[in-house]
């Protein structure tokens, strides 16, 4: 994604020294990248449709009705509800370091087809994509980094199918915010709940044994279905298999429990990984950084 962006050379020449922006239009979305070229504190954010926004270098802190002081780094995304203001401090920028960001505002009417296609799918009614008083802000996956370098690529290059690859692009990234929201409501609920059915008492035990190897006769037994049944109903709701869930709820633990200042190492025994290097791979391969440099970007912060 740096270098789609830095491609586009001539584009970027700022006209202002905050938030010099240069947008693209797509079918339902529209691209903005955003250079800060100096030192700013509260500078308003909102949008009347869904707005995606990922860091691309240096470093932002957001001031949000609910919370203060968040920051916003590199690798990561912050979502808001349509019509949420954001405050943005720019504590690094410089004319020779610019900071860099980018949105995708995406439009209701996209956001309410992919939802109702969603819902058909994973029979999980009701789903709200974001809660409009608390931003979705986290460490987003490989996968996701890799949406976003092609709907980049795919926004500013001149091919005859742009439209429809930037169309296809925008479903993927909405697809992956409703399945990360949706799993985090159903944890939520599964917390509050585990006895309500098969599946969350099924999730709820996996839960509570992140590092435990994963039997999956077991869940099934939990779940009262037949081991078919149940991962057809896992997937269905879920979207991936039991241990890609178990895999992806440990890489979810460790990044807390790093943003808590536990040591690497600790981390990765709390969790059984069986070496430091797997626990290391498998955290590199999942967000696209190791858990030291998470450590490194936590001290920096402080």
């Amino acid at each position: 994604m740096t270098h789609q962006i830095a491609s586009l050379g001539a584009l970027r020449q700022p006209t202002k020294l905050v938030e010099n922006r240069v947008c693209f239009a797509g079918p339902h979305a529209e691209l903005s990248i955003y250079d800060t070229y100096e030192q700013a504190e509260r500078v308003s954010l909102k949008s009347d449709s869904l707005l995606y926004c990922g860091m691309v270098t240096g470093a932002k802190v957001m001031h949000t009705k609910s919370e203060e002081n968040i920051p916003f780094l590199p690798h990561e995304s912050f979502i808001l509800a349509p019509k949420e203001e954001v405050f943005i401090d720019f504590p690094e920028a410089a004319l020779d370091r610019p900071t860099t960001c980018l949105t995708v505002e995406i439009s209701q009417e996209r956001i309410a087809q992919i939802c109702d296609r969603m819902n058909d799918v994973t029979n999980m009614n009701g789903l709200s994509l974001i809660d409009p008083n608390k931003p979705l802000h986290a460490l987003h996956t490989q996968g996701t980094q890799q949406v976003l370098d092609r709907l980049v690529s795919d926004f500013v290059q001149n091919d005859p199918d742009r439209d429809l690859l930037v169309d296809f692009g925008v479903s993927e990234l909405v697809t992956r915010i409703l399945r990360h929201h949706g799993r985090e409501a159903l944890l939520q609920f599964t917390k509050l709940m585990p006895d309500a059915n098969g599946l969350t008492n099924a999730l709820s035990f996996i839960e509570s044994n992140l590092a435990m190897p994963l039997d999956v006769d077991q869940l099934s037994k939990l779940s009262c279905m037949s081991r078919s049944r149940f991962y057809q109903e896992f997937k269905r709701h879920l979207g991936c298999t039991p241990n890609e869930y178990q895999h992806q709820r440990r890489m979810s633990v460790a990044l807390e429990f790093l943003k808590q200042k536990r040591s690497v190492t600790e981390v990765s025994m709390e969790l059984g990984y069986q070496s430091l290097s797997h626990f290391s791979r498998r955290f590199h391969q999942h967000f696209g950084v190791s858990p030291r440099q998470i450590q490194s970007q936590l001290n920096l912060q402080h």
